[in-house]
């Protein structure tokens, strides 16, 4: 019985997570942006959802699951640099550019551009390679998206 109580008062054993990859670290990414104005909203989970069906081809379930992963890996998480150098080395520059169109979705979704969020995507997007012009470019498609929408 002692023992018992002794494992109630020790903090859980966080649960082994995944070696990420270029989908886990672009999700953790989303999740660091969603939640750098410290108001992680429910729509940015859909929408992160949302980005992670249509990039990775997987179901709403599927979806929801590997975000609920990335937001562990988020929280035990390396440097924004880390991933986006995960990123850099494992897809092409087509990929690349995709995530850093993910990345601004999710920073213009809800209509305010918090600097702490732009300042991860754009430690992302230099850990990935990529060029401010390249930034510049991805926020203006986005933009124009939600401009139509």
């Amino acid at each position: 019985m002692l023992k018992k109580f002794l494992q109630a008062l020790r903090p859980p054993q966080h649960e082994h997570l995944p070696d990420p990859d270029a989908e886990l670290a672009l999700g953790a990414l989303m999740v660091r942006v969603a939640q750098a104005d410290r108001d992680y909203k429910l729509e940015e989970i859909r929408l992160i959802d949302k980005i992670l069906a249509r990039l990775y081809q997987h179901n709403a379930i599927e979806a929801a699951k590997v975000r609920a992963t990335c937001e562990k890996l988020h929280a035990a998480a390396p440097d924004t640099d880390t991933f986006g150098k995960l990123i850099r080395e494992t897809t092409d520059l087509k990929e690349r550019l995709a995530a850093l169109d993910a990345l601004w979705e999710v920073v213009l979704a809800d209509g305010n551009t918090d600097e702490g969020e732009v300042k991860i995507v754009e430690e992302a997007r230099v850990a990935m390679g990529l060029s401010f012009n390249d930034s510049k470019a991805a926020r203006e498609r986005v933009q124009s998206r939600l401009d139509v929408s």
